[in-house]
């Protein structure tokens, strides 16, 4: 096998500048197969990751998706608000870390402004638990300051120091301006490639004041002429839940729904505990409702503890879900077009050995006189037939490695970009196994295909001599 291994080498050689064309077809259609695929599958893990280090959203009772949607990628609308009191009595609670506000509905020139904490840019986590980082500036502090994504400051030009005014609803163009009350820049994030970057995030006072006239220290109340907002949105939920009696249970073995609704019972004022989310009224008035609320758990017990019982809390119709788990489901819908692509890549990769195929074939009847030579020194028929499938192993070998450096180096040279504006993070330490397994098909495959011609030169030495015809 080895002399026979160097003689279909040397034959290459001998027709390099055809096999070096079959070689670069087939590297370019693995190049795809592989880059396709290390897209696809960190497009899906970015996808996933959009959020992470959230363990809750908690929105008003609906779809899941439809949750996930407007709350994490600003698409949609939520059906109804929730109440203020009942993010209160989740925020305090002892299983709960940190909880952030997210009120929606209101925008700047087409960019969706977000009211949040300052615990938004200490606790928000994308990628691998990556967290927010400012370009410039810092988070806002007053109440009429904001902090910009990264698409909003390039796209809109401003820098810090600039003022901005915000606009009821979320079109480009708006007929309710709140330019009354300007909001200044004080912070730019970095890009994160994620809806973070297209947002302006202002505090949930802010977004109170903007739309119910505000005097510190003074009672919050409308302006005289101004519409009052529509009760849904203001009306707390059928009041507060009468608190469990202390008889009949076990408090070292209280269930956490039955803390929840306790919690429930204390009055609005009450403070939560240190850490978590809470809001002077000096800095402005406190919401009646928000959009939603991410949470973040001690333990994965309590979490899915809590969500449960939110799930059936009674006073509110409360939804929470599992942001890793509703990705998963929203991938199943939009990830069919990856799924397409990896298809396409592999018929290129088909393609490319077709052509390996008819390269040889074509040069058969070129090679009849070799092959024949061959015969005469005292090779037999079948040093014949594996010569040609040695080749074929050889031209899908070096194509595969090609396609594998390929690949790699393409990864390696544009993971700056693909990170930048996409928000793909590539591991590329070295080949995966997927990597292998496909140099590993592709190279049987080659072998495989190479019996084809590798039969017609074993049909075409039997017949053939050293005749002149020849």
């Amino acid at each position: 096998m080895t002399p026979l291994l160097g003689l279909a080498a040397k034959s290459l050689w001998s027709r390099r500048i055809t096999a070096g064309l079959t070689v670069f077809s087939i590297g370019v259609s693995v190049m795809l197969l592989l880059a396709v695929e290390k897209v696809r599958s960190e497009a899906r893990e970015s996808f996933a990751s959009t959020i992470s280090g959230t363990d809750l959203i908690v929105g008003a009772r609906g779809g899941p998706v439809n949750l996930l949607l407007y709350s994490v990628f600003r698409i949609g609308e939520p059906t109804t608000n929730v109440s203020w009191r009942s993010y209160r009595m989740v925020a305090s609670h002892p299983d709960v870390a940190w909880a952030i506000p997210i009120s929606l509905g209101d925008s700047h020139r087409g960019f969706r402004v977000v009211g949040t904490s300052t615990g938004y840019f200490e606790h928000f986590r994308y990628g691998r638990k990556r967290s927010l980082a400012f370009e410039t500036g810092r988070p806002f502090e007053a109440l009429y300051e904001a902090v910009l994504g990264a698409d909003v400051a390039r796209t809109l030009g401003y820098a810090i120091g600039d003022e901005i005014t915000v606009a009821h609803g979320i079109g480009e163009v708006s007929f309710v301006n709140h330019a009354e009350h300007p909001f200044r820049v004080t912070g730019i994030l970095a890009p994160t490639a994620t809806p973070v970057d297209r947002a302006v995030h202002v505090s949930v006072e802010a977004v109170s004041a903007i739309h119910a006239p505000w005097q510190p220290g003074g009672q919050d109340r409308p302006a005289a002429g101004t519409p009052a907002p529509p009760p849904s949105l203001t009306a707390e939920p059928h009041g507060p839940t009468p608190p469990i009696e202390a008889g009949g249970h076990d408090h070292g073995h209280e269930t956490l729904h039955e803390r929840v609704e306790v919690d429930a019972a204390r009055p609005a004022s009450s403070p939560p505990q240190d850490g978590q989310a809470d809001y002077p009224t000096e800095r402005g008035p406190a919401p009646t409702g928000i959009t939603a609320f991410l949470v973040g758990m001690k333990t994965p017990v309590a979490t899915l503890q809590m969500q449960r019982a939110l799930n059936e809390y009674r006073d509110e119709p409360l939804l929470a879900i599992m942001p890793g788990v509703t990705l998963q489901q929203l991938w199943q819908v939009v990830g069919i077009g990856d799924r397409a692509l990896l298809v396409i890549a592999a018929c290129v990769v088909l393609a490319g050995l077709t052509g390996m195929v008819t390269a040889l074939l074509t040069s058969l009847n070129e090679r009849r006189r070799e092959m024949a030579v061959l015969r005469s020194v005292g090779a037999r028929p079948a040093h014949v037939f594996a010569l040609l499938v040695l080749e074929s192993g050889l031209l899908a070998s070096a194509g595969a490695m090609l396609g594998v450096l390929l690949a790699w180096t393409g990864l390696r040279v544009g993971e700056p970009l693909l990170e930048r504006r996409f928000g793909l993070f590539f591991d590329l330490t070295a080949p995966s196994g997927y990597d292998l397994a496909v140099t590993g098909v592709v190279i049987a495959a080659g072998l495989c295909a190479g019996t084809l011609p590798a039969w017609r030169a074993y049909r075409n030495s039997l017949a053939d001599g050293l005749s002149m015809r020849i």
